[in-house]
């Protein structure tokens, strides 16, 4: 006789092995995102590789900077998508694919560091506080616009 504890145990389960996709199915949708967080870590190594640009006017420095905060929003939604597409699968290999780049954040750590560095020789300020909540709100909703079709 199987005891309520254990019937419930295995109807709770159910839904996740249902939820459960092939990593064949999975894995292409998690590449996609790491090649495009891939690119765009690419372009910050560039950025921190470089000297600081100058810009004439405080109106050109803001388009550049936002800009860049953009590509920062993009990359962490790309890598947060990532992680949430390998979730869908049981295949450890998806899942440590997708978990490795996350390292990627400390890049864009980097950036706004260096970005602060650059809007001070441009004769401006901002507050790398206020960048990072921009980022953790606009995220999930990038995040929205970058999920591939199921």
């Amino acid at each position: 006789m199987v005891s309520a504890g254990c019937a419930l145990l295995a109807w709770a389960a159910a839904p996740a092995r249902a939820e459960q996709r092939p990593a064949e199915e999975i894995r292409p949708r998690v590449e996609h995102h790491l090649r495009e967080a891939d690119q765009l870590a690419q372009h910050f190594e560039e950025v921190l590789a470089t000297d600081c640009p100058r810009f004439d006017t405080r109106d050109a420095w803001n388009v550049y900077l936002d800009a860049e905060i953009e590509r920062v929003v993009l990359m962490m939604a790309h890598l947060e998508q990532a992680w949430s597409e390998a979730k869908r699968t049981g295949d450890d290999d998806v899942r440590r694919a997708a978990k490795a780049p996350r390292r990627r954040a400390d890049e864009a750590r980097a950036l706004v560091g260096k970005l602060q560095t650059c809007a001070n020789g441009n004769g401006t300020s901002f507050s790398s506080v206020g960048v990072w909540r921009r980022i953790e709100r606009e995220v999930p909703l990038r995040q929205s616009d970058i999920a591939l079709p199921h």
